[in-house]
C-alpha cells in the first residue's frame, strides 16, 4: 500500500441499530475494494469485521472494528461499530478518531431507536453525517415513509441522492439525482450498469434533482447567489454544496444500498471518497494545554494517540492509533506523555479487519496499529523528539448495570482479576471496583448483554467459571464499634425543678 497524504485520506464511522446490516456493508466494501476475494457473511461466521469468538457466537457486532479500503486514489478508514447500546462505547470511540459517519438504517424497520442513538452521537461529535437505506429488497419496505420518518426526526437537512425505482423482491435499479443516472444490479449484485434515466423516471428524477440543488445551494453563499441568478447548478457545484452541508451539518445525504447483495456499495464508497472530509477539512484537535494541533504530515516530530487495544493470542496487545500531527516511520522512537516510557515502533500497520496491512509510515490524519510496545494503554499519546502534546478527547459513557462478580472456585481470585483487567483494555466501558465495604468485586457496564458477553468470554474463551450475584447495600447505619454517651437535663424556672441524666 503506498503511503496516502492527509488529503487523500477519508476516515468514516459505520453506525446504525443492530441488524441494520453494517458489518455486511463493511464485508461488500472489503470486497470491493480488493481487500478479500470473497465475502463472508455474519450468518456464517467469517465475516472480516467480526471475527472475535463471541461476535460469532451472538450474532452481533460487540467491538468497533477498523480497515482500510484503497478507492479512487483515496484511502477510507473506516470502522464497523456495534449496533446495540450495551457496546455503545465502540461507536463513541469511532467517532472521535473519524471524521464524518455514515448511518446505516434497515429500510424494513424505518427509524428506530437505535438509529435516533446513533444520529444524536452525530450531533454530539458535531460529525457530517450520511444516511444509508439498506435491505431495500425486503418485503414491506416504503422508501418514501423511511425518509418522512427521517425529516421528522432530523428536519429537512434529510436530502435523497438517490432513489429506488422499486423496493421488495424487485429491487435491482437505483435513479442517482446527482449524476442523473440510473443504476441496474444483476441478481448477484456488483458492478452495475449506468445509463440515462429512463423517461417514465425523468419527471420524478427531475423533481428530487431539484430538491437536491436547491439544498445544496442554501449550503454555500456562492452557490446560492449563482443559484438565484441561474436557477441552475453544475454537478460539481452541487458537490461543492453538498460538502459544506456535511461539514455544517446543514444536509445528510440519502444513498440506497443492499448490503448483502452489494448493490449500490461502490456508488456509497465513490460519494465517500469525492465529497466526505479530509483530517485537513475539519477543526483540529486541541491537546490538554488548551493548543490547537493541526494535521499538518510536515510537523518536525510525530504525536500519535491510542484509541483501542485488543489482545491477541501469540500476539499480545495490539494497539490501535491516529497520527495526530507529523509522520510516523518503522522504527521511531517515541515517549509516551502519559507515562514517562520510551516506545520505538518497530512495525506500522493498516488495519484490515482480522488481519493487518505493513506500510512504511503514516501521515497525520491516517489510522494504524502497531504491537509489540511495552507500555502504551489506551488513551495514551506518544510523540516524537520535540513534540509535546497529550490528548484526552475521548470521555467513555457512565456505566448503566452492575453486579458482582466471583469465580466458582475462590482460588481463582486472583485469575479472574487478570482476565477482567485484560478484557477491560479492550473495553474501557468495563469499570472494575473492589469494594472493602461489600467484601465483593463490583463489575460495572453499559447493560446487561454487555456483561453476559464478558462471561461468556471469561467462561468459554479463557475456561474459568464466574457468577454473578446482585451485590449487597451497605447499610451504613450498621453499628461498626462501641461507644458511650450521656447527657445531664437541669432546669429550674420556679415551683418544681427538672433533673435527669441518659447514659448510653
Amino acid at each position: 500500500m503506498k503511503t496516502y497524504q492527509t488529503g487523500e485520506i477519508r476516515n468514516i464511522a459505520i453506525i446504525g441499530s443492530s441488524g441494520s446490516g453494517k458489518t455486511t456493508l463493511a464485508e461488500a466494501m472489503l470486497f470491493e475494494g480488493g481487500v478479500i476475494k470473497r465475502r463472508g457473511s455474519v450468518e456464517a461466521k467469517n465475516a472480516v469485521c467480526d471475527y472475535s469468538p463471541v461476535e460469532q457466537e451472538y450474532g452481533y457486532s460487540v467491538f468497533a472494528t477498523p480497515f482500510c479500503v484503497e478507492w479512487n486514489n483515496k484511502k477510507l478508514n473506516i470502522i464497523d461499530c456495534p449496533g446495540a447500546d450495551d457496546f455503545v462505547g465502540g461507536a463513541v470511540t469511532a467517532l472521535n478518531v473519524t471524521e464524518a459517519a455514515v448511518i446505516l438504517v434497515n429500510g424494513q424497520a424505518g427509524l428506530d431507536g437505535g438509529t435516533m442513538n446513533a444520529f444524536r452521537n452525530t450531533e454530539t461529535y458535531h460529525k457530517p453525517a450520511v444516511f444509508g437505506i439498506n435491505q431495500l429488497d425486503r418485503d414491506k419496505v416504503d422508501f418514501e415513509s423511511v425518509i418522512e420518518q427521517l425529516r421528522e426526526a432530523c428536519g429537512n437537512k434529510v436530502v435523497r441522492v438517490q432513489y429506488p425505482i422499486a423496493t421488495g423482491e424487485g429491487f435491482n435499479q437505483v435513479i442517482d439525482v446527482l449524476l442523473m443516472k440510473r443504476y441496474t444490479w444483476k441478481p448477484e449484485g456488483g458492478v452495475p450498469t449506468i445509463d440515462d434515466v429512463p423517461e417514465d423516471q425523468m419527471e420524478r428524477a427531475l423533481e428530487l434533482r431539484s430538491e437536491l440543488v436547491e439544498a445544496a445551494a442554501e449550503c454555500d453563499d456562492a452557490m446560492l447567489e449563482k443559484f438565484f441568478e441561474e436557477g441552475d447548478l453544475s454537478e460539481d457545484e452541487i458537490r461543492t454544496g453538498i460538502r459544506h452541508g456535511l461539514l455544517n451539518r446543514t444536509m445528510f445525504p440519502v444513498f440506497c444500498v443492499c448490503a448483502h447483495k452489494d448493490m449500490g456499495v461502490r456508488r456509497m464508497m465513490e460519494f465517500l471518497g469525492n465529497v466526505a472530509p479530509s483530517p485537513l477539512e475539519v477543526k483540529p484537535l486541541v491537546n490538554t494545554e488548551g493548543v490547537e494541533v493541526p494535521y499538518d504530515a510536515k510537523a518536525a516530530a510525530p504525536s500519535i494517540f491510542f484509541y483501542k487495544t485488543t489482545v491477541e493470542p501469540h500476539i499480545g496487545e495490539v494497539n490501535y492509533f491516529k497520527v495526530i500531527s507529523g509522520t510516523l516511520h518503522e522504527g521511531d522512537d517515541l515517549v509516551n506523555a502519559d507515562r514517562g516510557s520510551k516506545e520505538r515502533i518497530a512495525q506500522i500497520f493498516s488495519a484490515a479487519g482480522s488481519s493487518r496491512i505493513q506500510v512504511p509510515e503514516l501521515v497525520a490524519g491516517d489510522l494504524g496499529v502497531t504491537v509489540k510496545l511495552k507500555d502504551v494503554k489506551t488513551g495514551n499519546t506518544l510523540n516524537g523528539k520535540g513534540a509535546d502534546n497529550k490528548f484526552n478527547f475521548i470521555q467513555y459513557p457512565d456505566p448503566k448495570y452492575r453486579r458482582s462478580v466471583k469465580p466458582v472456585n475462590e482460588s481463582d481470585m486472583e485469575k479472574m482479576m487478570a482476565i477482567l483487567n485484560r478484557l477491560r483494555l479492550e473495553d474501557p466501558t468495563y469499570i472494575i471496583e473492589q469494594s472493602r465495604e461489600l467484601k465483593q468485586t463490583i463489575l460495572q457496564g453499559q447493560g446487561e448483554f454487555h456483561l453476559r458477553t464478558l462471561k461468556w468470554t471469561v467462561e468459554h474463551m479463557d475456561k474459568l467459571a464466574i457468577e454473578f450475584e446482585e451485590p449487597k447495600i451497605p447499610y451504613r447505619e450498621t453499628i461498626t464499634k462501641a461507644a458511650r454517651s450521656d447527657y445531664r437535663h437541669k432546669k429550674q424556672s420556679g415551683g418544681s425543678g427538672q433533673f435527669g441524666e441518659v447514659h448510653l
